[in-house]
């Protein structure tokens, strides 16, 4: 086989699709006509961190492999549904440009203790009523793999063994030329980004050099900030134009790299003649700033997931953060999840999917433009956050209300 020259460059791919079982909570659950932006909202305890972390797994699978990202979620003890005989599945649909829709299948299950593939393929229909064609299929380390960019019923199968059970036929072959779409849903999960940001990583003092991307805790944020100074100082002007609207007293931040080499974050203060030190900052000001940076990347993730964006935000800010991952999704796709209202209230009704557990534990979820009457509300002028805390979404009390989304009734 041929290696790969070089790793292709982002796409517009886009999931369109997510089905998962026994992960956890998620006994069976799907999540249809998924948008660029999408919303998850619910009480405590209703799986929304259980599918932000069901795309962790498989970027982790895929990153340092899926022994270590078992392990790591406790193994199938603590990461399988209670009670459940068969495989944690997570099946993916997605849509590259100028190709068919998709579908990644993969199943794991474990052995004396150990995690092994029990199933992972891939296939795409071509039209509507096309017939579904498998181009890569294996189970347990076994299987096979068509090569073409244009994969069809015609081309050769290659049998392609692979050393370990516990090793993903994707990542694998992805690796090679010889299997370019192969390779290229490698690159699309590898590029994705789920992002535990932290406004204490970011007050660290790293070494100097410049960085493209953030890390997921953001402890590169003074890096990434000298990256953009250096190579694209249009594109963290418009941060700074940004920041400065939603934080008015912000002037600029710099990024300085001291005599010992190391990167000295600075935050500068309109009133004040001095920056003052990143440590000294507000959790807020860091957390804006590295969310303003991650979602004007020039070179996007992707895929981004966010987790709780209202942490150390004051709830004036949330509207507008809702508006700005909106204006990112033109570039990217960005899953997140949420407790808060006023970050809802900047948010339309088929970007929001409401989950809740039901009276056997599992989770389930609903668009809330399917709630009845909630689409209706928000075009009357209503803000989906206010009809969340009334109730309307049926989740709005987790002390009074842990089922299905119930018919909003009109607010008299």
């Amino acid at each position: 086989m041929r290696t790969k020259p070089s790793k292709t460059p982002p796409g517009q791919a886009r999931i369109q699709y997510l089905k998962v079982q026994n992960f956890r909570a998620l006994h069976n659950i799907e999540f249809r006509d998924l948008k660029p932006l999408t919303v998850l909202v619910g009480p405590n305890g209703s799986g929304k961190s259980t599918v932000f972390d069901v795309f962790a797994f498989l970027a982790e699978c895929f990153e340092i492999g899926l022994r270590r990202a078992w392990d790591k979620r406790g193994r199938a003890k603590e990461l399988k549904t209670r009670g459940s005989d068969g495989p944690v599945t997570i099946e993916i649909k997605y849509k590259e440009p100028k190709y068919p829709l998709i579908t990644y299948h993969l199943a794991v299950d474990e052995r004396a203790g150990g995690p092994f593939v029990a199933e992972e393929w891939l296939e795409w229909r071509r039209g509507q009523r096309g017939k579904p064609f498998r181009f890569l299929e294996y189970r347990e380390g076994q299987g096979r793999a068509i090569s073409g960019e244009l994969p069809d019923d015609q081309d050769k199968r290659i049998e392609v063994p692979l050393s370990s059970a516990d090793l993903l036929a994707v990542n694998a072959l992805g690796q090679f030329a010889d299997h370019p779409r192969v390779a290229a849903l490698r690159d699309f999960i590898t590029g994705w980004y789920v992002s535990y940001l932290s406004a204490d990583s970011a007050r660290g003092q790293p070494e100097a050099g410049p960085q493209e991307r953030l890390t997921r805790t953001g402890d590169n944020l003074a890096n990434v900030i000298q990256y953009l100074a250096e190579q694209h100082g249009d594109r963290l002007e418009q941060i700074f134009d940004v920041l400065r609207r939603r934080v008015p007293r912000i002037e600029r931040v710099l990024a300085e790299t001291m005599p010992d080499g190391r990167l000295l974050l600075q935050i500068k203060d309109a009133p004040f003649s001095h920056p003052v030190l990143a440590r000294f900052a507000s959790d807020g000001t860091l957390k804006m700033l590295a969310y303003l940076v991650l979602l004007y990347d020039p070179t996007p993730p992707p895929f981004i997931g966010i987790e709780e964006p209202e942490n150390f935000l004051h709830p004036r800010l949330l509207p507008e953060l809702a508006e700005e991952c909106r204006a990112a999704s033109a570039r990217t796709q960005l899953l997140v999840t949420t407790h808060s209202p006023f970050f809802l209230n900047g948010l339309r009704p088929v970007e929001v999917r409401v989950l809740w557990r039901d009276e056997h534990g599992y989770t389930q979820t609903q668009r809330a433009a399917d709630v009845p009457g909630v689409s209706e509300f928000v075009e009357k002028g209503a803000l989906l956050g206010h009809l969340w805390m009334e109730g309307h979404l049926g989740v709005g009390d987790p002390l009074v209300n842990q089922g299905a989304p119930s018919r909003p009734q009109p607010r008299r």
